[in-house]
């Protein structure tokens, strides 16, 4: 979408890129302000392949889709930005050598990166427990999100079963200005200001809402611009 300068939005956990960044008008934000919005599909999710083979899903395997697409545009010169899985997603794409001009991680705290057995456990355990979580639970949202969006399960699982933890240290690795855009009310991933705190240039950015209503928020497509427009 758009023509510019490049910049990859990443979406989240059981989202797409339609959800994520087209429904609620960040990614024509970010195109008219001059850039060239990519936005794929992270594998068992949206458009992209839904295999149940184990062997699609190794260690890393999101960082990795990245970096081959990355290769695959040959970008040089681009910026980088997620949301929650995405936004884990470019952070261990910047650990593993990609080097934008600027990333923005969204919905993400320290504890979402260098805790992430946790998170992740407790979305595995959703995905078992579906047809018996009823309002009340704690997993009710995460149920009820996976069932709008149609989400193949069994792929997800495995999906979950690929991500890996960001080690704390590794962290000084992401040197380029990065902006810490959360929710007022998100602490799903534990503190964004904290996270802002400890990289060698995080730059917190509040906006309104909890980590599921803040992707609806016009603020987030602001808070893109504004960041990678300056």
């Amino acid at each position: 979408m758009g023509g510019g300068r490049p910049i990859i939005l990443l979406h989240g956990l059981f989202s797409s890129a339609e959800m994520n960044w087209i429904k609620f008008g960040h990614a024509q934000k970010l195109a008219a302000a001059g850039f060239e919005v990519i936005m794929p599909d992270l594998r068992a999710h949206g458009h992209s392949s839904m295999s149940h083979n184990a062997l699609d899903y190794p260690h890393g395997v999101l960082s990795k889709d990245l970096a081959a697409l990355v290769g695959h545009l040959d970008l040089e010169d681009y910026d980088l930005a997620g949301f929650s899985l995405g936004a884990r997603t470019v952070a261990k794409g910047v650990i593993e050598g990609l080097e934008p001009r600027r990333l923005a991680l969204c919905g993400m705290g320290l504890e979402g990166l260098a805790g992430w057995a946790r998170r992740s456990a407790f979305f595995i355990d959703a995905i078992d427990r579906f047809d018996e979580i009823k309002r009340g639970d704690p997993a009710f949202m995460a149920k009820s999100f996976m069932k709008t969006m149609n989400i193949d399960r069994e792929a997800a699982r495995l999906l979950l079963g690929a991500v890996e933890d960001v080690k704390q240290a590794d962290l000084a690795r992401i040197t380029m200005p990065t902006a810490l855009i959360c929710g007022d009310k998100d602490f799903d991933n534990g503190s964004a200001k904290e996270l802002a705190r400890v990289l060698p240039d995080g730059r917190y950015r509040e906006i309104p809402g909890t980590h599921m209503s803040s992707v609806t928020e016009g603020a987030l497509g602001d808070a893109l611009v504004e960041f990678f427009g300056g």
